[in-house]
């Protein structure tokens, strides 16, 4: 490594110190004069600050990897002044550390910073040193700021021990800051629970986009914010990395395509990290950094798993000591993706047979512990496609793979093309025909294919054969629900009765295969004519839906829930679920969603059922456009019969839904003509409706109508109001405020054109409404 390079990312602080143990009767020299501020130091303010405030209390630990800025900081915030008494600054020796050479250099310290304290030259260096400075420092007035940089001992030492004891018994005159690159064994956990610790780790180190365009800027850099946004994301803000891409990036013609580029690969960032983290490790340690640099995250059974039990018992102490790996939360930890690159680049240099090894035994735990996704990563990483497919099909993750949940799976096939898979095994066919769904005439041959390999394994019911019958229904399903109802709901049933004899566990996980089920059962229900089996179906699959984030299942069941009721005749729950169905978060639709031309024609019905038409007609102009694309029998002569109800409406004729049934075609079951009879009278007969046809049939124009339609809501207030109840009993009845009844309230009195209301009750009689 260079001299400036050394310089510019050198950990250090104050000058550095002799590691040859000096005699107990001579005091170390410890140099703490404050440091200059190097000119390429990016400022912090906002970590000064929080130093500042934290130094007000007993403990502050500042915790980062190499290169993190930790000693920068300390050197910023010492220049800021803001200390509440004399700073005595002290460089540790890491793990080092013996008490023999720690406290005589802490006295030389806090004499240099002009801290009044007796001589100990005749107290040994034992508890008893430190027992006698405690309680020298416990009688001061002021506070006095010791700083440690890399302050890194074992649990337990006497050194560790020592300081605990110190701070515990100077009665808080005495303000310790901690550098390290892992916890300091202090008993932090105390000071958290009486909030007398401030912590700042490595996600506070991180830089920021400001704090990068700076750094970048020291070496004449100037380049565009999204290029400064890039290299901060793909460093993840650690100032080593950044700066190390800023000395590379110097003379770059093109800065964003360098950064593009930019990786643990690069030869500046590989020879830091192994100089300075990789080879400080034991033979063990190392290993188990290797072997667990390919997982994006870890605990210590995976760690177990993937590099041993020898190794893995140095988990824990991994943990502790390296500041690399940031918590995730439940004994999770995700090391830090520039240092992953170099170790993954390291195990291919140094144990290249056993990278694939490593990477099939975390795809089998991740895998056994519901974690599908990751483990298909890592089976495709070990370039084991058959085995990613085995594991889609044997966790029920087909609708990972299809697109049912709000978690996709890699590309498993990746440069297979489906047509060209050949195995005995129809598990790679199963996940050829997921892949293929989307296009249903290509997908019918792979599925024929899969069937025949299912056929032919033996023992016909036992798990794993009904694992591929169950994943091949799911597909036929996800292929056929908007094009051959028949056949989806022939695979729906079987997969029902599929879902029966498997375990309830890994169903229950698999929420996207009931949804699924569900929504098509409950569309071919209704489609059957069959309103009240439908509706449990739909509602359940809403739910399940909902369970799995299937945004377009999700909308599939309220749209059909939408017709149901529009079918019985309750356009206000119509209504209700439509707008539901518009609401986000949804995804955009799709040429092959065929909930599109359903939402619009009951929307439709919807708008004629209250008076409008005009708003009616507008919706099933789009209706034609939607059902070109993709055709739907039943909707077709649903919007049909709509356009004729419109016409009733429009032109004031004698309501007659007998006839118009009468002419109607195949689309309507038999169980269906009579509810749909009610329903067509129902969006004849509402106020709304009423009052629209009165005006046409008496020939008065709109001078008699409401200036504006009254809502939903209004027409409860308006109903009620002329029961005879008062403001306060409405608004319990309706469980709303007060004050959102008066404000209904004033909106009915305006759209009648009164003011009071007794006048409001017999406008609404004369135009119907009541």
């Amino acid at each position: 490594m260079d001299e400036r390079l050394g310089e510019l990312l050198d950990e250090s602080v104050f000058a550095p110190e002799a590691t040859v143990p000096e005699p107990r009767t001579a005091v170390p020299e410890p140099r703490t004069a404050l440091p200059d501020l190097p000119g390429w130091l990016v400022p912090r303010p906002r970590l000064a600050e929080r130093l500042s405030r934290g130094v007000l209390g007993p403990l502050t630990v500042v915790v980062g990897p190499v290169g993190a800025g930790k000693s920068a900081l300390a050197t910023e915030w010492l220049h800021t002044g803001r200390a509440p008494g004399p700073v005595a600054c002290v460089r540790c020796e890491g793990r080092e550390e013996r008490p023999d050479v720690f406290w005589p250099r802490i006295l030389a310290a806090l004499y240099d910073a002009g801290v009044d304290l007796p001589e100990f030259d005749d107290v040994p260096v034992n508890e008893l040193l430190v027992a006698r400075l405690s309680a020298q420092l416990a009688l001061r007035g002021t506070p006095v700021v010791l700083v440690l940089d890399d302050f890194q001992p074992e649990p337990g030492s006497p050194v560790a021990e020592g300081v605990v004891s110190l701070l515990r018994h100077t009665s808080s005159m005495l303000r310790v800051i901690v550098f390290s690159r892992r916890d300091p064994p202090l008993h932090l956990h105390r000071y958290r629970l009486s909030r007398e610790l401030t912590e700042l780790r490595t996600a506070d180190l991180a830089f920021t986009d400001a704090e990068t365009a700076s750094l970048l800027s020291q070496h004449g850099l100037d380049v565009a914010r999204h290029v400064v946004r890039a290299l901060r994301r793909r460093t993840a803000g650690w100032a080593a990395g950044i700066r190390l891409a800023a000395m590379s990036m110097q003379g770059q013609r093109h800065p964003d395509q360098f950064i593009a580029r930019f990786a643990g690969d690069d030869e500046a960032i590989v020879t830091y990290l192994v100089e300075e983290v990789l080879d400080a490790q034991s033979p063990e340690m190392r290993h188990l950094l290797l072997t667990t640099s390919v997982l994006e995250h870890v605990n210590a059974e995976l760690a177990t798993e993937v590099a041993g039990a020898e190794a893995g018992r140095y988990f824990a102490t991994l943990v502790r000591q390296n500041s690399f790996l940031q918590p995730l939360g439940q004994g999770w930890f995700r090391c830090h993706r520039m240092f992953a690159d170099v170790l993954q680049l390291r195990l291919q240099h140094e144990l290249p047979g056993s990278v694939a090894g490593v990477h099939r035994r975390a795809a089998a735990w991740l895998a056994e512990h519901g974690c599908l996704a990751a483990a298909v990563g890592h089976a495709l990483a070990a370039d084991d496609g058959y085995y990613a497919c085995r594991l889609v099909v044997e966790q029920l993750g087909i609708g990972q793979l299809m697109g049912l949940t709000a978690t996709r799976l890699p590309d498993i096939l990746g440069p297979w093309a489906p047509a060209e898979v050949r195995t005995g095994d129809p598990e790679p066919v199963l996940v050829a025909a997921a892949v293929q769904h989307a296009d249903a005439d290509a997908v019918a041959g792979t599925l024929e294919e899969a069937a025949r390999l299912i056929d032919r394994l033996p023992d016909g019911g036992s798990d794993r054969v009904l694992r591929c019958r169950l994943t091949h229904a799911v597909i036929r399903m996800a292929a056929e629900h908007s094009r051959d109802l028949a056949a989806a709901r022939d695979a729906a049933a079987e997969a029902k009765a599929l879902c029966a004899r498997l375990p309830a566990h890994p169903l229950a996980e698999r929420p996207e295969i009931k949804a699924l089920t569900l929504f098509v059962l409950g569309r071919a229900e209704l489609r059957a004519g069959d309103l009240k089996a439908a509706e449990p179906l739909l509602t359940s699959g809403l739910k399940a839906a909902g369970a799995t984030e299937n945004g377009a299942l999700r909308r599939g069941c309220l749209v059909e829930l939408a017709l149901l009721e529009a079918l019985r005749g309750r356009f206000r729950a119509a209504g209700e679920f439509a707008t539901l169905a518009t609401r986000p978060p949804l995804p955009t639709w799709t040429a092959r969603d065929s909930s599109n031309a359903t939402l619009l024609v009951v929307r439709a019905w919807v708008g004629l059922a209250r008076g409008e038409p005009a708003v009616a007609r507008a919706e099933l102009g789009h209706v034609r456009a939607a059902l070109h694309t993709l055709p739907d029998p039943f909707t077709a002569g649903v919007a049909t019969l709509v356009g004729r109800l419109a016409n009733i409406a429009e032109q004031g004729l004698p309501a007659a839904p007998e006839t118009l049934l009468g002419t109607v075609g195949p689309w309507l079951p038999p169980t269906l003509r009579q509810p749909l009879v009610r329903a067509c009278a129902a969006s004849l007969e509402t106020p709304c409706a009423r009052a629209h046809h009165a005006v046409v049939a008496d020939g008065r124009g709109t001078a008699d109508v409401p200036v504006e339609r009254l809502t939903a809501r209004e027409e409860d207030v308006l109903g009620r109001l002329s029961q005879m109840m008062t403001t306060e009993e409405i608004a319990e009845d309706l469980y709303l405020s007060v004050n959102t009844v008066k404000t209904h309230l004033k909106s009915v009195y305006r759209k009648l054109s009164v003011s009071r209301r007794s006048a409001a009750v017999r406008r609404a009689r004369e135009l119907q409404l009541l």
